[in-house]
This record gives C-alpha cells, structure tokens and sequence, in this order.
C-alpha cells in the first residue's frame, strides 16, 4: 500500500512537472506569446500529452552481442572502430531529467549539454542499427513534446530543464527542416507505420511554420548558420554576421531541404491515407523546383549557389547544395556536370573526402577551419545518400570507402572518433582530425563507421517497404555482416567470399529467419542477379 502511495505521488509530482514547464515554454499555452496562431495538424500532436519514459538504459556490455556484427576480412581496425563507435554511443544515452518535460530517453549529441535538432536527426542514421537494444528513434519525441500550437519546433534545448536556447523569431532558431527525412529513412527500415501515424501531423505543422516564418515572397526559404547547422560557412554579403543573420539571402539548402520535405511528406500521405492532406504541398513542391532551378541554378559553373539580396549568385561553392540531390531537384541533363565536382580534386576531391567548402575558396583551411573545410559526417552522409538517388553507386562506395579509411587511419592513432576531419593531410603525410573538433565524439560521427560501412563500403541498402535488400558489392575481400536488423523483426546473415576482381561473381551466402529478396550487383553495376531467400534457408 506504501508502494502504491509513493508511486501516485512520484506520478503526480511529474505530471505538474510537465504541466508547469510546458506552460513556461509555451508548448500548452496560447496567452504565452500573442502571436502563436493554432495550426490544425499540431492539434493532432500525441507527444505532448505522453508520459515521461523511466525505462532503464542499456548499456555497451549487455548489448554487443545484439549488435549487427561486421565481417571484412584485412580490416580488423575498421571493425575495432565500429564497436568502440557503439561503446561510446552507448555511454551516451540519457534518461530525461524529471524537470525538463522531455518524454523519451535519448542519445545525447556529445558536445554542450543541449539537445539539437540538426545532431539527432544524425545520430538516429546510425542508431536504427542498434534499434533492437534502444530505441534511439525516440530521441526526436523530446522535440516533438515541445512543439509549439502554431508548428514551431526549437532546435537546440538545454537537456536539464529544457530551456530553449533561442527565441520562435530568431533566425537561428530552428532547422534545418530534415526530421521528416530521418523519420522516413526509418521508416524504409522497419515498416513501421504506426509510427508514421503519430509522426506526420507533428512534421505537417512544422513544415507550415517554417513555409509561414522563413520564407521569401517569391516561395524561397532562408536560414542563419546556426539554423543550417554550418556555423561559420563564408556565405554571407559582407556585414552580415556568419552565424546568426539571415543576410536577405536565398539559402540553397533551406530551399532544397523543403523541397525534400515536401516530396517526404505527400509519401507518407499516401501510406497513411491522407493525400488530402498535402495538396498545398504538392504545388509547393512544383514551385520549388521552378525556383531552385531558375534562380539558384548557374548554367556557367554547373553549380546551384546562394542568392544574394541584389540578386546576384555568392558563387560559394559548399556542399549544402548537394541537398538538390537527395530532393530530386536536378534535371537529368545537369546531374552529371553538378555531381563532377565532387571528383574535383581542386574543388571537393580532397584527400578526404567531401570537405564541405570547395578548396578552390580564398577561405579553405586545410586543416578545416570548423566548417571552411572541415569534413563532416552529416554533409558526407546527405552526399551519399543523394548519390543513391541518382543511381551514382560507384561513386557513393568511392566516396564512402575514402571517408571510412580516413576515419579508421585517426582512430588507429588516437583510439577515438572525432567531431570533424581535415580535408588535407599533416606535416607527416597521414588524416587527422580537424583543427577544431571535440574527440569521443558520437555524436553524429557514428554515421561513418557504422552506416557508411554497412551502406556504402559493403553496399548494403535496405527497403523494408518492399521486403527488398540492395546489396551493390564492390569489395573484392571477404565481408558482409552477421544479426544484421531488417524490417522490425528479420535477421540476416550476408556473407560474401573473396574474389579476384570486381567483374567476378560474387558467391554469396545468405540466411534470414524471414522471406526476403535480395538484388546482389556487381562489376560496377554492370551485371546482378536476384536471390529469393526464404525463411530457414
């Protein structure tokens, strides 16, 4: 009876917890700011009213076992950087504070005692790898508890008491507009479309706060540098401040992101049944690829720039462009002049790859200079994810596999992973990490010995949706991966033998408690064949 008293009374205690802390965030309370208009979708919003999650963490040692076990004959060091990437990741998870109304435990981005929008949506790209041991996928619910009755959604909160750190009308205040992407990408994982459910009317609202406060007359959107999540990227007119101005300019990658979350948004419509619901978006989305391509596109330089507020292009080549790909927004008759300089050695075809400023900039620094240079896990990932969609395989596996090396090379030398890399080699020839980086950092540098090992150095792309594993194998060595997760409740082996060359058949073995279909392709993708792998077998 003593138990069930103290337990009412913890519960109650939490719950005016909630209550009075959204009330001063203004997450419940309309009066709070006289300009929070009530939008329709946010209405539908379950997260806000969720209980507190309490459940306990997992740890490192308990879970290795669950964990997906990489298999690349040769590489040892790379495998010793994946587990020690998921020990580190899991001496990260947090429990939410009583007091900060959050609602789910969570991966913490590794850097100041904040939750951010821009890290979590990266961190959960490498975290559905280990779904099975935690679900890393409620790090977003804590966003979505906290997302206001007209839409908007702070990006960046302290993790104790959930205080944000800007203002609704600040610049730098939320972005970029990609947790519809994460959610999807999960989504084409495991299946899981209850999730969906709960998801879209909190990523609907959103998206119409951001097209109502960040855009242009013309449908075009903007951003500051704290809101795109590149911080000191030299973009801006001179007299604006880097980070947190606006500077009345077109921000390609806040066009393109919106634009992605447009065409994210009809398809989950379409899974949930409520193509009713984005008609607007549909005629955004065709407004977006008329203005990205008239006026970002330089037919010149083959190359989508910002936009000034004179109008003129900043001729800045970075790689938030490179969110055109994974939008879909190049034609096919500019897709492979934009995708070359990538393989630039004098723009982004750095000794690592893909630095997010071109080396042909006065402003590159090669050692990285944070974001003049530096190369990062979210922007290399955004590149190959983007490739994939333009069915540019080889050049993702060259990418990812140069990417990965240049990771394994530092870890070898410092037994830890890195908040960013620089572009350019040290004095004595070998990576290194950038000139401005946090160590231990997982963070959003787990993406790269996980999800670039498994995606792109060994090819393995999953469809869940369609029960359908992409498997692009380009190593000649011995590889593959074992209690590899597909769908919410598949396992698999893939195993593949060495070969003499890439144009040899790959031998594969694969075993799967489900039924699942697996396209195997090889020799560049000039050759492939379809395995039809049935449950037991």
């Amino acid at each position: 009876m003593f138990k069930k008293f103290i337990a009412f009374l913890v519960s109650l205690f939490l719950t005016l917890s909630f209550t009075l802390n959204r009330a001063y965030t203004g997450v419940n309370n309309p009066n709070n700011e006289i300009t929070i208009t009530p939008n329709r979708f946010a209405e539908e919003n379950e997260f806000i009213s969720m209980e507190q999650e309490r459940e306990r963490l997992p740890t490192f040692i308990e879970e290795r076992g669950n964990l997906p076990k990489p298999v690349w004959d040769g590489h040892d060091d790379a495998v010793d950087c994946y587990y020690r990437t998921w020990e580190l990741a899991f001496a990260n998870l947090k429990q939410p504070s009583l007091f900060s109304g959050f609602v789910s435990n969570y991966i913490d981005a590794a850097f100041d005692g904040n939750i951010f929008m821009w890290d979590s949506v990266f961190m959960l790209m490498f975290g559905k790898y280990g779904a099975r041991s935690f679900d890393f996928q409620g790090t977003l619910d804590n966003f979505y508890s906290h997302q206001y009755q007209d839409g908007y959604i702070c990006r960046d909160m302290e993790q104790d008491t959930c205080k944000e750190r800007f203002t609704r009308f600040d610049p730098a205040s939320t972005g970029p507009e990609i947790m519809s992407w994460c959610e999807w990408e999960y989504y084409k994982n495991f299946g899981d479309a209850e999730r969906l459910r709960k998801v879209f009317p909190c990523l609907m609202a959103y998206h119409e706060w951001m097209q109502e406060f960040r855009t242009w007359p013309d449908g075009s959107y903007w951003s500051s540098g704290f809101g795109c999540g590149m911080d000191n990227l030299p973009r801006l007119q001179p007299g604006y401040h880097v980070s947190f101005s606006h500077g009345h300019m077109i921000w390609n990658d806040a066009c393109m992101q919106a634009l992605l979350d447009c065409r994210v948004l009809i398809e989950m419509a379409k899974v949930l049944g409520r193509e009713a619901d984005v008609q607007g978006l549909e005629e955004e989305r065709d407004h977006l690829l008329r203005v990205v391509n008239e006026r970002l596109w330089d037919e010149e330089t083959s190359f989508y720039y910002d936009v000034w507020r004179d109008g003129s292009f900043n001729n800045v080549k970075h790689l938030g462009a490179y969110w055109a790909l994974l939008a879909d927004a190049v034609p096919k008759d500019r897709a492979d002049a934009f995708i070359a300089h990538l393989t630039n050695e004098d723009e982004f075809a750095t000794p690592c790859m893909l630095p997010v400023l071109s080396a042909d900039h006065p402003s590159f620094s090669a050692d990285g200079g944070y974001w003049c240079g530096g190369v990062w896990a979210p922007t290399n990932y955004m590149v190959l994810k983007g490739l994939d969609t333009y069915g540019q395989y080889n050049l993702s596996h060259q990418i990812g596999l140069n990417y990965l090396q240049n990771v394994v090379s530092v870890f070898n030398d410092t037994g830890t992973v890195f908040e960013n890399y620089a572009p350019m080699p040290g004095a004595d020839g070998k990576p290194r990490q950038g000139s401005v980086a946090h160590a231990n950092f997982v963070g959003w540098t787990g993406v790269v010995p996980i999800s670039v090992l498994f995606e792109y150095v060994f090819g393995i792309k999953p469809d869940a949706q369609n029960n359908v594993i992409r498997w692009n194998v380009d190593l000649t060595d011995r590889f593959g991966v074992e209690n590899y997760p597909f769908g919410t409740d598949a396992t698999l082996s893939m195993l593949c033998g060495a070969r003499g060359s890439i144009s040899e058949e790959p031998q594969v073995e694969i075993h799967s408690d489900k039924s699942v279909t697996v396209e195997v392709f090889w020799n560049e993708g000039r050759q492939s064949k379809t395995i039809s792998v049935r449950a037991g077998q």
